[in-house]
C-alpha cells in the first residue's frame, strides 16, 4: 500500500516562512515526479511546484522566487520551503507523486491527505 503523508503546515504571519514535507512509503519501484498543489476555499486545486526525477523544477508564477521544491537523495521525501508568505497563500497543500508500486506495471498519481497552511496576522 503506497502512502503519501504531508506534514509541516500551520499558522504563520504574513512575511513568514514554513516548510512542508511529504513522505512516500510502501513498496515503490520508482518515483517519476513529486509535486505540491494547493486548494483555497471556493477555488480549484492548483499546481504550486513540481520536481521530476532528473531534478528539473517548475513553479506557478505566483510563488516563483518565494517557494523552493526539493527531494532527498533517496527520493522518497519531498519538501516545499515557503518564504514571504502572504494571506493569498492560505490553502490546503497537497503532495502528489507519480510513481510505480512494485505490484503495478504502470506509474500512477498518488495524493496525500493535505496539510493546512494559514497566513494571517
Amino acid at each position: 500500500q503506497v502512502q503519501l503523508v504531508e506534514s509541516g503546515g500551520g499558522l504563520v504571519q504574513p512575511g513568514g516562512s514554513l516548510s512542508l514535507s511529504c513522505a512516500a512509503s510502501g513498496s515503490i519501484v520508482s518515483i517519476n515526479a513529486m509535486g505540491w498543489y494547493r486548494q483555497a476555499p471556493g477555488k480549484q486545486r492548483e499546481l504550486v511546484a513540481i520536481i521530476i526525477s532528473g531534478g528539473s523544477t517548475n513553479y506557478a508564477d505566483s510563488v516563483k522566487g518565494r517557494f523552493t521544491i526539493s527531494r532527498d537523495n533517496a527520493q522518497t521525501m519531498g519538501y516545499l520551503q515557503m518564504s514571504g508568505l502572504q494571506p493569498e497563500d492560505t490553502a490546503v497543500y497537497y503532495c502528489k507523486a507519480n510513481l510505480r508500486p512494485h505490484y503495478a506495471v504502470w506509474s500512477s498519481d498518488y495524493w496525500g491527505q493535505g496539510t493546512q497552511v494559514t497566513v494571517s496576522s
